[in-house]
């Protein structure tokens, strides 16, 4: 272990005596204990009864913090990290404990969105009003989920499902930003319900790269369909649709084809994002549940430009089609003791044409689990193993096991460990720098974790993790030849602490949080890139009547970033950002909120710029 990891262990010893013994209010990271969570295990389950590390953002704190895009509503949370390309709309990059940004599965509605050309799914272009509710559960879930979920699982539960009543909202703010949106639901009798949003958002945004002058704009529009019906008591039908469609501009860096001079060239890109899913729930006798899910994912983007950089055709290209089948059957073994047994079955379709290179290629990869949940008493327990088929990479086992034991003083000790892994995707073989003889990533994970509770309100909490990756794939640049290759890397690890200190009163709610790690490529001894050792998060709330204050404060060390043909060193950075509400009317509030008070210069990505100090204002209204 490094004398620098040893020093942020030392760290966060005193982090938690502090915190252990002061009064500081904070809010619980994973919500109220009676909430029911689904992500962790497929099944809904009280979260006092589970012992995966996971917190839940709900729609109160959706509506409170007027963030303006889901990756400002992951990033106030322990353990997670954001990289972005530039501003509104750009890609952005999920850090989840220190792994990849393709190394976290991406639901909406149940439904995987990660392309299967480029791994990241676009959470640019999910607009937080179109959301009610996020579970994010970290550590590896290859069982469950199969591919990429390496470091967690974030699913987005969207607004449709469960709409009820009419509710709109519009806004404007710095860069000429707007959007507005209206959705609710109907019920159709007593066996059907309905419900709908539409989503539209529009900004001039900012020059992307350090020396454009130009700004590079976005638009999205978002519509999101749901529809339940049930014709008997034991059964539900259920129909999902998302789509988000737009466009975004940046700027990229293009080589003249003579002299190799370097310059900046405008790229107009086209991206659509789509899932679509058709469900049954049969509940027969005896506490059984059958569900059956037919799913459709559609991932396009064109970037109005070719490899030279001039916007005449064949335009440079990413396309992902995505066809599954989802089978799983909860049978009640006895009191506490739940089985899952699920198969997903999956065939894909990925095409490119980006940087002078094609592909064309069809996949399928068929996915068997088997999951036992038992709860006795003080005890919790969980054990999964999983099976994935792979076309072309065989087969892979995987597995879970957690416990979980509340302690006659309530404090709750749990422990895990877990095998995960992810196939090389389309691009890392076949595109820019493929490689077609890459191996699989595995990963190895192990986790120990506590919560003491302080009467009703009080409660402290912190874990420890070490991941042990075998064939991390990087992007090996070669200085000579000015050419790069992906390569799998024999060893890796990242070993963190998590802790927080929280409280929620009748009219204070405060959260603080504390991430260090140490994500590291044990091959070279170098940290993994774009991934601090060290984020800190103070979350307060204030309300009084018709009036609700907040802030939130971010704190992330430096980290290491790609500077061709070599690399950079990126300083930390404190974002603080504020927000207000009022309500006029118990269906009508406005709000108000300033992110980047504190106009930090910072960067999350070599060569791309960030937002300044900005301001947003809102109104919003709802009716039953």
């Amino acid at each position: 272990m490094s004398t620098a990891f040893a020093a942020a262990r030392a760290a966060a010893s005193v982090f938690v005596t502090l915190a252990m013994g002061t009064a500081i209010p904070a809010l619980a990271a994973e919500g109220p204990l009676e909430e029911i969570v689904v992500t962790a295990t497929r099944t809904a389950v009280p979260l006092e009864d589970l012992a995966a590390p996971l917190f839940v953002i709900d729609r109160n704190e959706i509506e409170r913090s007027l963030a303006p895009d889901v990756g400002e509503l992951l990033r106030t949370h322990a353990g997670i990290e954001l990289a972005r390309t530039g501003g509104p709309g750009q890609p952005t990059s999920l850090f989840m404990r220190g792994t990849d940004s393709n190394h976290t599965v991406v639901l909406i509605d149940g439904v995987r969105v990660n392309p299967g050309t480029i791994g990241s799914p676009a959470l640019q272009n999910i607009a937080p009003e179109a959301v009610r509710r996020i579970e994010v559960v970290k550590g590896p879930r290859s069982t469950l989920y199969g591919s990429d979920a390496i470091g967690g699982v974030v699913n987005i539960i969207t607004n449709a499902a469960g709409a009820r009543g009419l509710s709109g909202y519009a806004s404007g703010g710095r860069y000429s930003t707007v959007a507005g949106g209206l959705g609710g639901g109907l019920p159709l009798g007593e066996a059907a319900g309905l419900g709908f949003g539409v989503d539209y958002r529009e900004s001039d945004g900012f020059p992307t790269r350090t020396g454009d002058a130009v700004d590079r704009g976005y638009d999205d529009l978002t519509l999101n369909l749901a529809a339940d019906y049930a014709p008997a008591g034991s059964l539900d039908l259920r129909a999902r649709a998302w789509r988000s469609a737009g466009n975004v501009g940046y700027s990229t860096t293009v080589f003249d084809p003579l002299t190799w001079v370097a310059s900046l060239a405008p790229v107009d890109q086209d991206y659509v994002n789509e899932s679509y899913a058709l469900e049954s729930l049969w509940r027969p006798r005896g506490g059984m549940k059958v569900r059956a899910a037919v799913t459709r994912v559609q991932d396009e983007i064109e970037q109005k430009q070719n490899t030279l950089g001039v916007a005449t055709p064949p335009y440079d290209f990413l396309r992902t089609a995505r066809n599954g089948l989802e089978l799983q059957t909860d049978m009640r073994l006895g009191e506490g003791n739940e089985l899952t047994v699920g198969a997903l079955l999956t065939r894909e379709n990925t095409e490119a044409l980006s940087y002078g290179t094609s592909f064309d290629v069809d996949t399928s990869v068929n996915q068997f689990f088997a999951q036992d949940r038992l709860s006795r008493g003080r005890h919790s327990f969980l054990a999964a193993v999983g099976v994935i088929d792979h076309e072309t990479f065989g087969n892979e086992v995987t597995w879970n096991t957690e416990y979980g034991l509340v302690l006659p003083t309530a404090t709750r000790l749990t422990i895990g460990a877990g095998r995960a892994f992810r196939a090389p995707d389309s691009t890392d073989r076949f595109g820019y720098g493929g490689n077609p003889s890459l191996a699989p990533e595995v990963s190895r994970q192990v986790e120990v974790g506590l919560r003491q509770p302080f009467g009703t309100q009080h409660s402290v909490y912190a874990s420890a993790w070490r991941n042990d990756l075998e064939d991390l794939i990087l992007f090996v640049f070669d200085p000579v030849t000015f050419n790069g290759r992906n390569e799998n890397v024999e060893r890796a690890r990242i070993e963190g602490v998590e802790l927080g200190y929280a409280f929620t009163g009748e009219r204070w709610h405060v959260r603080a949080e504390a991430t260090l790690q140490d994500p590291r490529n044990r091959d070279t001894g170098e940290r993994l890139l774009r991934r601090a050792r060290e984020n800190y998060v103070l979350a307060v709330e204030r309300s009084a009547g018709r009036v609700a204050l907040g802030a939130d404060l971010t704190y992330s060390g430096n980290r290491i970033d790609v500077a061709f043909p070599s690399t950079v060193h990126l300083a930390g950075y404190t974002l603080v950002n504020a927000t207000a509400r009022f309500a006029v009317t118990d269906r009508w509030w406005v709000q108000a909120r300033l992110d980047n008070a504190l106009d930090e210069s910072y960067t999350l990505v070599h060569g791309y710029n960030t937002p300044g100090r900005s301001f947003t204002l809102a109104t919003r209204f709802a009716f039953q």
